[in-house]
């Protein structure tokens, strides 16, 4: 198996088999009426939308979700014919990209619905549509108390189809979810609503991966959108932990450069690390532009035999050096990033740890040019 594609001393590697083992698990917790949709965005949070979007469509999801059309487009010239929506405030100007794509648009406005039926007139198409519906995240939709009356103007728009309704769950990864049973029993109410406006809406979803594991079944409806749980990491601490998951992506990096050096020895920008023993330094070729934060620098550790090592100075833009102590290291061998090696592990949530943010933004982050390798 190659180890970066022959293209860089670091790559990521993918395990396909880990995102059909998370997929299938949670398919397992799910009411046998409720659709999983699996939340490929953003590159599949960085582990590659098209192969992840196979995998998890050969696992048991039916729909998959993107944030942009763009990213919708990508998976359609890939061959891959799920039904797909659009998360996002959809432009009207993008009214050809769903209908040629077959992508179901996100819908949050009536002037933003009146524009994309205008616009599918002049295509001669209907554009299938999901109603957003804010029920307290505070980012996108009609006020739950509009919805019935925003249900049925848009019901008369003749381009649009309204296929589904849903809403976002801002705290069901809390340890408190008192707000997300008031989001809950908002939605329920917006549904019933747009109900006796005579809309009849197929698919109606609000859970997100906290949902799932902390507030089914009631939350379960028609559809329910699984994101960072595919990836093989739960939300939050305070979920519960029903099933095993398995995090799917594991980020190498080679040794290019490994010396020895003297206590005092000044490393990287800034000299803001020496050691305070004689220790063997270890470069590799991973920096912040490869999504290695900056943030890390004299803060984050990486696996080296099985151990953990930690980054000494400052993260560089393409390199970043390690003190190894004394751990006899040979120019060529394997640093994990994240992974488990030995026996040991670092996982995108240590990652989060030391940045002070969330393993989200840690697995997205890692950059395009860092290659993709799929296992399994």
């Amino acid at each position: 198996m190659p180890d970066a594609n022959d293209r860089r001393p670091t790559w990521v590697e993918v395990d396909l088999g880990a995102i059909r083992a998370n997929a299938a698990a949670v398919k397992g917790l799910l009411p046998d009426r409720t659709r999983l949709m699996a939340v490929v965005k953003a590159n599949a949070y960085g582990h590659g939308a098209v192969p992840v979007a196979r995998a998890a469509l050969e696992a048991g999801a039916e729909w998959l979700g993107v944030a942009t059309p763009a990213e919708g487009w990508e998976l359609r010239e890939a061959g891959i014919d799920a039904p797909i929506l659009v998360l996002g405030a959809a432009w009207p100007f993008e009214a050809e990209l769903y209908l040629r794509g077959d992508l179901r648009a996100t819908i949050t406005s009536f002037d933003e619905a009146a524009a994309l039926s205008s616009l599918a007139a002049q295509q001669g198409g209907v554009l299938r549509v999901h109603l957003k519906v804010d029920t307290g995240m505070g980012r996108l939709g009609v006020h739950y108390r509009e919805a019935g009356r925003f249900a049925a103007e848009v019901a008369r728009l003749p381009h649009l189809e309204i296929e589904g309704v849903f809403s976002h769950f801002a705290t069901a990864d809390e340890p408190d979810l008192a707000f997300a049973r008031r989001q809950l029993d908002r939605f329920q109410q917006a549904l019933f609503d747009i109900e006796r406006a005579g809309v009849a809406a197929r698919f109606r979803h609000i859970a997100n991966s906290g949902a799932i594991f902390a507030l089914l079944p009631e939350a379960a409806f028609d559809l329910v959108r699984l994101g960072i749980s595919l990836y093989g990491y739960y939300p939050s601490p305070a979920v519960p932990h029903p099933i095993v998951l398995h995090p799917a992506l594991r980020w190498f990096a080679r040794a290019v450069f490994v010396k020895r050096v003297e206590a005092g020895t000044p490393i990287s920008y800034g000299a803001t690390y020496a050691p305070r023993r004689p220790s063997t330094i270890v470069t590799l070729p991973v920096g912040y532009a490869d999504g290695l934060r900056r943030e890390l620098s004299n803060k984050g550790r990486v696996l080296l035999h099985g151990q953990r090592v930690p980054i000494a100075g400052r993260v560089c833009m393409d390199q970043v050096m390690v003190d190894a102590g004394d751990l006899a290291v040979t120019v060529g061998e394997r640093a994990l990033i994240i992974g488990e090696q030995n026996g040991a592990a670092i996982t995108a949530d240590d990652l989060a740890g030391w940045l002070g943010t969330i393993s989200y933004e840690v697995l997205t982050g890692i950059s395009p040019r860092v290659p993709r390798v799929y296992v399994n």
